[in-house]
């Protein structure tokens, strides 16, 4: 510690420039990390508040299950009789646009997922009155929906068939597809989804997009799907079937892993013409008795202490300058992903300083009493 210490002291100008660099990319991935978090939650934390631990969809289907998957209320109630199913019900998911009727006539994307009223995914409201067969065009809006000028009493006119949705109630955020969701009774969802004026064909007024299942552990869903026809994930798995989210989800990794690379490669590369330039000094340490493993931990703290420094200092501007910008991006801060992002920075930093510390090894102790000369 005392040949650290002194370094650090002593060349506070080259410490403090590397300590620069590694807390900008400590920024950088506090920043991504946010990012990641946001766009995965702008597109899948409708599914993430569904109460269910599977879905289950058309075995034909395939990619985008949501878009292409059809199955029918029958599959449903076939489904609850099945051995460790819990409850079945069907779920229909459609992007449709509308408009708020009034003279301002907005437009706007929805997501409307049909659930039966009073059934177990149906949302309790935070305000307003829940889905109920009474009244046949209400829905429940999300926070995000909301946030676009939507309010309880309003009435909007969605899809190509101009149907009249009424707001009346509220729920928390919950968006799909990166656009908010609207959750409808299963009926309107159909006519929704079957597009076209009049009243609905009798196979129409039987569809859904998937199966939500509530299952036991354990439960033989192989057997099922054999059964019944479809194909059936945790809801987990049903994460990648919403548009967008395998594509978002690796580039942002992919990103990150590169920003990982990168300070590893930097922070190695600091110490590593630190270590030519102590070449000397550590020799002659060596000459006065200091062993090499010594040396490696001396140097090893020293790298430890501004990665530690450099880290913090970064991790808390990426704090704040996400703080500013919640509102203005899908940015979500959560603690598991910051801790994640800075541990790896200073692991993969320790990592780089490591190879390169690997150095002192090398060096003579004759070196101190110039037998290069």
């Amino acid at each position: 510690m005392f040949l650290a210490l002194r370094d650090l002291r002593f060349a506070r100008g080259r410490f403090a420039l590397i300590g620069a660099v590694v807390g900008m990319i400590a920024v950088l991935g506090v920043i991504l990390s946010g990012l990641a978090s946001g766009l995965a939650d702008a597109g899948v934390s409708g599914l993430r508040a569904l109460p269910v631990s599977h879905l289950a969809f058309d075995r034909s289907a395939t990619g985008e299950l949501f878009s292409r998957s059809t199955v029918t209320t029958d599959t449903a109630a076939r489904w609850a009789s099945q051995p460790g199913v819990r409850k079945a019900e069907p779920l229909g998911q459609q992007m449709v646009h509308a408009q708020i009727d009034g003279p301002d006539g907005k437009q706007l994307a929805l997501a409307v997922f049909g659930v039966q009223p009073g059934g177990f995914i149906a949302p309790a409201p935070l305000s307003g009155r829940p889905l109920a067969d009474a009244t046949p065009n209400g829905v429940l809006i999300s926070e995000e929906i909301r946030k676009e000028g939507v309010k309880i009493g309003d009435r909007l006119t969605a899809g190509q068939a101009g149907t009249e949705l009424t707001v009346i109630g509220t729920i928390g955020h919950a968006s799909f597809g990166h656009v908010g969701i609207v959750y409808a009774p299963l009926p309107l969802w159909q006519k929704l989804h079957y597009g076209l004026p009049g009243p609905l064909p009798d196979a129409a007024a039987h569809q859904a997009t998937a199966v939500a299942l509530q299952l036991a552990p354990g439960a033989d869903t192989d057997r099922a799907d054999k059964a019944l026809g479809t194909h059936t994930v945790d809801k987990t798995g049903s994460y990648g079937a919403s548009p967008g989210y395998t594509a978002e989800s690796s580039t942002m990794t992919l990103i990150r892993a590169f920003l990982y690379a990168i300070s590893a490669l930097v922070v190695g590369s600091f110490f590593t013409v630190w270590t030519i330039q102590r070449r000397q000094e550590i020799a002659l340490l060596k000459a006065i008795g200091a062993s090499t493993g010594y040396i490696l931990r001396d140097a090893l703290t020293q790298a430890a202490a501004v990665l530690l420094t450099a880290t913090a200092a970064g991790t808390a501007v990426g704090l704040a300058l996400g703080g500013a910008m919640n509102e203005s991006a899908p940015f979500s801060l959560q603690a598991d992903q910051v801790t994640l992002a800075a541990l790896l920075l200073i692991v993969l930093g320790l990592a780089g300083a490591a190879v390169a510390i690997r150095r002192i090894t090398k060096i003579q102790a004759l070196s101190a009493l110039g037998a290069n000369r």
